[in-house]
Formats: C-alpha cells, structure tokens, sequence
C-alpha cells in the first residue's frame, strides 16, 4: 500500500533496526530525536491567536530542534536570515561552491571533523590570498561559507557554497571592487589549480596519503563553480534562506513509500538540473540520510575576513560612507511559523503546555480538530 512518507515516519516505521542501520552513535541519538519529533513523546503546546476576530486555539507537539531535522529548520533559517540583512553591503556578491573529489568519501565518512574542516580553512586562505594579490585586487575580502554533504541522491557529495563580496577594502581604507567593476571575481582555472594543491598538502600533514589515492587527487580536476554577481540584495537573501539551513532532503521532495521503496524527486545536475524520480529502499534511504548528520558541535556556517564577527561592524561603516547604506525597502520580517494559520495576521501566543501524557482533558473537549504537526 503506498503511504505519504516523511522523513521522521520512515525512521519510526524502522525504529527496532536503527542500531543496524547506523552503527555511529552520535548519528543513531539524531535519528531518534527525528523520529520523536512533532510526535506525543515530546510533548506540546497550546497557542491561541492574538487577532481580536480570530482567538483561535492551536494545539501542537513540540519539536526536536535539531538541526538536521525536516521539520524544524524553517523559524531557525528566518531568524538566520532577520539577523544577516543588517549586516548586508551595498555591493555586488558572488556564488561560489569548492567541491571535493569523491576519491575522499571514505576519509569523510572516517575524520569528518578534519575534512570538512580543511575544506573550510582552504577555501578562505585562498580566497583571501587571491584578494591580497595586488594583481587581482590587492584588499581585505570577506565571506560566508555553508557545509553542505549531499548529492541530490542523498550520496556523499561534500561541497561548500560561499557568498563572497565582490570587492574588498584596501590598506588605505577604500572600497575596491574586483575587476569589470564586481562582474568578475577571480581566474577560476588558477582558482582550482591551487584549491586542489592547498588541500592535499594541508590534508598531507595531517594523514598519510596513500600514493595511489594521492596521485588520483592530482588527476582529477577539482570543481569550482562560480555564478554571475547577484542582481541585488533581495536576491542574496533568497539565496540565503535556500541553503543555509538547508538538509540533505526535505519532506516535501519525497513523494510515498511503498512495498519497502522511497520514491523522491531529485534534479540530475549532469544533465542541466533536469527533474526525475528516484527510487531507494527505506534502509537505504535512512542509512545515506544518516551520512549527513555532522560531528557533535561542528560549525557548518562560517564567517570569514570583513564578514566575521570582529570585523563586520567595522568595515560595513567604511563601505557604507563611500558606497552609500543599503535599504531594504518591502522585506517582511515576521516570523511566519509563530503567525496564526487561520487569519494569517494574528501572532500566536502560548497559553498552556503538556507533557508525553497529551492536553490537559478541558482542552480536548473544547478541541474537536487534530493535533498540529
């Protein structure tokens, strides 16, 4: 019988074979706390609507939080992105994504902490390299980096997607935009020739390479990809909230489970995002979910250079004095998941809370609708 799946119920319809399917310990704490998400073991609340035509009474489980979780990612990346717009320039940003050959899996399965942690110290030190350079820039740049470790087929794909202004300040304190006036960041096969010398050699010092994995890593060309400047910052903040809090997929790509299969859509980006539909089994599905979750206290968004937060305040006076302060004029700051569903203008209030046991029995009664989710 096909059944609507998410990613909480296909952990609970497994429950008993976790420890089978996720050995790591870490991980197998992450998929419990998934799966007694927004469910009777957690608890709830009781909200009411504060609009004087509405007062309608919401009851509601209460979520795991967890940052790899489906469900509780959406007020984490409005906040995320509320507290990122004051600190906007008025200048132009790139997109660029450093991805790591797959002939490193393996160690990422193993040391995730120190791959994915050269992934980010060698990403900045040659973004800030390549800034400093007289001859490309010759200024102090910044940038905003996001761990993502997923393919579109839940396989290992680590890569980072960066958000890197499109200039830098100078020694002398001036704004300096890169060439073609910020419509061109960096030679993109000089980037990647020594993106891939730099990690080897900082991975080197830190494992003993295998000769033969070594020379396939010198073999490979490295990817890095690099889009035309944003249009402007509504966009970067678009671009923001679709991958900083993003996970390794969300409930709405996956479209049932049946005889043992989870179906999901997926785009297949070595033939121009085109959409299809993947099948795996829900073992499976779980125990490439599970490769995603990262290393207890890991920082999967980092803040670099004039970005950072000992910087930021600084330089954003210096560029917004020559440059000019940006306005944002029409972005909604509200925080959607705290606005009543019903009049969708009232804010939600709390006015009781359970435990595992459920609401309290006057509640109920007065409730004649299910419980949120």
């Amino acid at each position: 019988m096909k059944r609507a799946a998410e990613v909480g119920d296909l952990i609970r319809q497994h429950i008993d074979e976790i420890p089978e399917i996720v050995p790591n310990t870490w991980k197998r704490r992450t998929m419990y706390a998934l799966a007694r998400c927004r469910t009777a073991a957690m608890g709830g609340h009781i909200d009411q609507c504060d609009h004087p035509d509405c007062k309608k009474v919401h009851i509601s489980y209460n979520s795991c939080r967890n940052r790899h979780c489906p469900k509780c990612q959406g007020h984490l990346r409005e906040q995320w992105i509320n507290a990122r717009e004051a600190d906007l320039l008025n200048v132009k940003y790139f997109h660029v994504v450093f991805t790591l050959p797959h002939h490193l899996n393996d160690l990422a399965l193993e040391r995730p902490e120190l791959i994915y942690g050269l992934l980010f110290k060698t990403t900045w030190i040659l973004i800030k390299d390549f800034g400093y350079n007289p001859k490309l820039l010759g200024a102090k740049m910044g940038m905003i980096a996001v761990l993502h470790s997923w393919g579109q087929n839940l396989s290992l794909h680590p890569h980072l997607h960066c958000i890197v202004p499109a200039g830098g300040i100078t020694k002398s304190g001036k704004w300096k935009a890169t060439r073609a006036k910020g419509k061109y960041l960096f030679p993109i096969k000089e980037m990647k020739k020594v993106f891939r010398a730099r990690f080897v050699t900082a991975l080197r010092k830190e494992v003993a390479l295998d000769k033969n994995l070594s020379e396939k890593l010198f073999q490979k060309h490295w990817v890095i990809y690099c889009e035309q400047p944003f249009y402007g910052p509504k966009q970067v903040i678009e671009y923001m909230g679709r991958y900083t809090h993003k996970i390794a997929i969300s409930n709405t790509r996956i479209i049932c489970a049946y005889d043992g299969q989870v179906t999901f859509r997926a785009k297949d980006y070595r033939h121009k995002g085109k959409r299809v539909i993947l099948k795996l089994p829900e073992e499976e599905f779980i125990r490439r979910y599970s490769l995603h979750v990262l290393p207890k206290g890991f920082t999967r968004i980092r803040h670099y250079g004039m970005l950072s937060s000992t910087s930021k305040k600084a330089c954003k006076l210096i560029i917004d004095e020559q440059l000019g302060a940006l306005v944002l004029p029409g972005i909604e700051k509200k925080e959607a998941h705290r606005i009543c569903p019903c009049c969708k203008t009232g804010a939600l209030v709390t006015i009781s809370v359970f435990d595992e046991r459920g609401p309290p029995t006057q509640w109920r009664s007065l409730l004649k609708t299910k419980i949120s989710k």
